[in-house]
């Protein structure tokens, strides 16, 4: 992406376990390697719209205001990780243009001018734009985890596409927190089949549009699916990213394939 394109890119990302990114941790180094990558590969977007994992409303909520703090929603993690900066500005105008298209979608939005970033939004991107020039907004993701209801909610704001916006779904493909912290939990298998088994779904040339549809609202029936998401909010944000690119085929094309904390995970560009 250029600084004069039009057309917003949709990028789901790894955002890796709370501030370790930062940290120098080894198990995320590919994944900070890759983020750091990404200016390079989509140049600079005029503004940046986030669908979090660590964020989930009764209804579709978004960041309204002009100057967000930041939420440190990680726990017994050295005191400087909770001083970490990303001053990025807010997009009030950007909020109520997607609030205004999930309005047209019969959904009930809010806009929330209090709420500030959390760790979805400013680990990531204090690694993709360091800079923190560029406006923010954040879109949270629904308490149900239905997936359906989150494909839908990225449709209704599909004509986003439209401008030089880009939307990261910030999340993890792979997030079994008690596999993560121990390497021996499983025998690989499931978290192999479930990696091979999304990417064919979401970059697959011989399914259409619908049948990738399908495949991602029944993703709980996929193998190793629920060795590798135990609870979805992390797989959520991929949903909204498929919603949102979904007018088109939807075929997205993978940017990350490694490992992450010593387990498989995916970035995907759509």
């Amino acid at each position: 992406m250029t600084t004069d394109q039009t057309n917003a890119r949709v990028l789901y990302i790894p955002h890796g376990g709370g501030p370790l990114p930062l940290m120098g941790d080894a198990g995320h180094g590919a994944m900070v390697d890759f983020l750091t990558t990404i200016p390079a590969r989509l140049g600079r977007p005029s503004a940046i719209l986030v669908i979090s994992a660590h964020w989930e409303t009764d209804v579709p909520t978004l960041t309204g205001a002009a100057r967000p703090e930041l939420i440190y929603d990680y726990y017994g993690f050295p005191e400087q990780t909770y001083k970490i900066t990303y001053p990025a500005p807010g997009d009030p105008a950007l909020a109520e243009r997607v609030a205004g298209l999930l309005k047209a979608h019969g959904l009930s939005p809010q806009v929330d001018g209090q709420r500030g970033f959390d760790h979805g939004l400013f680990i990531p991107l204090k690694l993709m734009y360091p800079a923190a020039d560029i406006p923010c907004v954040q879109l949270s993701i629904l308490k149900g985890l239905d997936p359906a209801a989150h494909i839908a909610l990225g449709r209704a704001i599909s004509a986003l596409g439209q401008e030089n916006l880009l939307v990261v779904g910030s999340g993890l493909s792979f997030h079994n927190m008690r596999a993560l912290m121990d390497p021996g939990l499983g025998d690989g298998r499931d978290e192999q089949l479930f990696h091979d088994w999304l990417i064919e779904t979401c970059t697959g040339a011989a399914l259409s549009p619908g049948e990738r549809e399908q495949r991602l609202v029944d993703w709980a029936h996929a193998p190793g699916a629920r060795f590798c998401q135990p609870r979805e909010e992390h797989l959520l944000p991929l949903h909204v990213c498929f919603g949102i690119a979904a007018p088109g085929t939807a075929k997205a094309q993978v940017v990350f394939d490694d490992r992450v904390m010593g387990r498989r995970a995916v970035g995907l560009l759509w």
